[in-house]
């Protein structure tokens, strides 16, 4: 059978069962209140269906924000982390109420409704809001019966023909459970941004001691590698169960868009990581993405059917900015030369495509339809090229850009072409942060540059990390279009106005004990139609860390590439 066939019609038993039970939303109009009350339930009558205790154990969230809505979801746990992935809940749908509020006290409702809760959807909820006013800030929360959830703040994007009044976005990726306390979701939900983008690996698929950092992991996962839907399932509760991920939903809408670990490490499209997974990998893969709906705040066009899920997708913030949300990994060609680094002739193939020949269009086009300042790829792998080898060899990642460079300069060309405004490109996976300018030749240092990079190190992936003095790295002579390197861990916050991008690259030095203050590492600004990126700031070393050692190439590739 040929590959298209089984994309498309792939069925299996958790297809057939979402055809009976695809999840909805239920709409209300505000003056005359939802056509059903879960509020009147008592918590006796709840008791005899079975639920027992308050279900809102995995907090609240909003996203992928339009000029006038928002999505809202929740799920329904009474046991979060039970091993079946059921959250101990009966196998019955409940309603649940949803009120959304101009103020933060949750006085002034605006807009109020009932959806259902579906077992077969883990009694998961999500929510489309419409017809809310553009570019102004809104409150919400979930009640079933005595049952009331945590208040969320959620935004709206202004109006189409709008700049707005600025736009605070953060950028975060790579959340290891195991490998540290999430400080960072909590010092990033006291930032108050406007938005939030998770750029992929928001949680990590393997067992307990399987992928481990020295001195020993902080905690555990609970159950064994994710394979199934109650393996997936039950992991995505133990991180939403996290207080601190739970503080940094609620504070703004996500955009959100899976890397890998989602699924299974550096998998590319219908290929597992190990070939000797390959027999049951494409229901690995369905199962996993079932999950990850589930458990974000994604709209109804991201439902999956079978082992396809449309994730890539536009997000317009107005006149000021387009939000391009990319899938790299769904429509891949695998990686050349067995993966990791190297010089790879495989990587320079034109047939070869990281986004896919659909995707790769539908994004082209963007460009040319583009009216906005800013012009944002919110995706996975690293951009720009880093070659890690000073000699004439080119050893660069297979699993990013460096491994699909047609691909890449295809897409450079596209925007080139186009006469986009304003290319800033945003990226997570390599555990650090970077920044970088953009080439459409990266063999030719003294050509222009066409774009900009930013790059947020790992919320928790590879623990505390150590600072040390960038300008030392080797990547950074290789490539001189390299500007930035830190390993510590963190996230980024940027304000993005009409006449510039101002980056600060926050630092969390260590997650061994939850409570950690953040500094900003370095800022860096991307002024309007001056492509490339601009340190204005760098904190200050410590003496006793300027007397260390740089970083090396051989340690960068291991603390990027060292899996099981």
């Amino acid at each position: 059978m040929s590959k298209l066939n089984r994309r498309h019609f792939l069925v299996t038993g958790l297809a057939a069962g979402a055809a009976a039970a695809l999840p909805g939303t239920a709409h209300a109009d505000p003056t005359t209140g939802p056509t059903a009350d879960p509020a009147a339930e008592t918590a006796q009558g709840l008791a005899s269906r079975g639920l027992r205790t308050d279900p809102f154990t995995l907090g609240v969230a909003s996203g992928d924000p339009s000029h006038d809505g928002f999505v809202l979801w929740t799920r329904l746990a009474q046991e979060p982390l039970a091993d079946d992935g059921l959250g101990g809940m009966p196998q019955r749908p409940f309603n649940v109420q949803w009120h959304i509020y101009a103020d933060e006290t949750c006085r002034r409702v605006v807009r109020a409704g009932v959806t259902v809760a579906a077992p077969e959807w883990g009694h998961s909820v999500h929510v489309e809001v419409e017809n809310l006013s553009s570019d102004r800030e809104y409150w919400y929360r979930f009640r079933v019966g005595p049952y009331i959830s945590p208040v969320g703040r959620a935004r709206t994007a202004p109006h189409p023909l709008s700049y707005g009044s600025g736009l605070a976005m953060a950028f975060v990726s790579c959340a290891q459970y195991e490998h540290g306390y999430f400080t960072s979701y909590r010092r990033l939900a006291e930032e108050h941004p406007d938005l939030i983008l998770h750029l992929g690996d928001y949680q990590y698929e393997y067992t307990k001691n399987t992928y481990t950092i020295p001195g020993g992991n902080v905690r555990d996962h609970l159950g064994p590698e994710t394979v199934t839907l109650a393996n997936y399932r039950q992991r995505h509760a133990q991180y939403k169960a996290d207080p601190d991920l739970q503080a940094a939903h609620a504070a703004a809408p996500w955009l959100v868009v899976f890397d890998d670990h989602e699924v299974d490490n550096n998998w590319a499209d219908e290929i597992p990581e190990h070939e000797e997974d390959q027999p049951t990998f494409l229901q690995r893969r369905e199962a996993a993405f079932r999950a990850y709906y589930e458990n974000m705040p994604l709209r109804r066009t991201s439902i999956p059917r079978g082992i396809d899920m449309q994730l890539y997708r536009r997000i317009r913030w107005g006149r000021l900015a387009n939000f391009h949300m990319l899938d790299t990994r769904q429509y891949r060609d695998d990686q050349g030369c067995g993966d990791g680094y190297k010089d790879c002739p495989a990587s320079v193939d034109p047939k070869r495509s990281i986004t896919g020949a659909e995707q790769e269009a539908w994004l082209i086009d963007g460009f040319h339809q583009s009216r906005a300042q800013w012009d944002i790829l919110g995706q996975q792998v690293f951009f720009a090229q880093r070659d890690n080898n000073a000699g004439p060899a080119k050893v660069t990642s297979q699993d990013a850009w460096d491994g699909y460079v047609a691909s890449r300069k295809r897409i450079t060309q596209g925007w080139i072409d186009a006469k986009v405004r304003n290319a800033v490109v945003l990226t997570g996976d390599v555990h650090a942060h970077w920044a970088s300018d953009l080439k459409l030749d990266y063999d030719d240092p003294t050509g222009p540059s066409v774009g900009s990079e930013l790059v947020a190190t790992s919320i928790s992936t590879g623990g505390d990390g150590a600072d040390s003095d960038p300008a030392k790295h080797p990547y950074l002579k290789i490539n001189p279009h390299l500007k930035f390197y830190n390993n510590q861990r963190g996230y980024v916050v940027t304000k993005i106005e009409r006449d510039l991008i101002t980056a600060d690259f926050k630092v969390v030095p260590q997650l061994r004990q939850p409570g950690a203050e953040v500094y900003t590492r370095a800022t860096f600004v991307v002024e309007d139609q001056v492509p490339g990126v601009q340190q204005t700031y760098l904190r200050p070393l410590p003496p006793s860390i300027m007397a260390e050692r740089a970083m090396t190439a051989d340690e960068t590739v291991r603390l990027e590439t060292e899996r099981p």
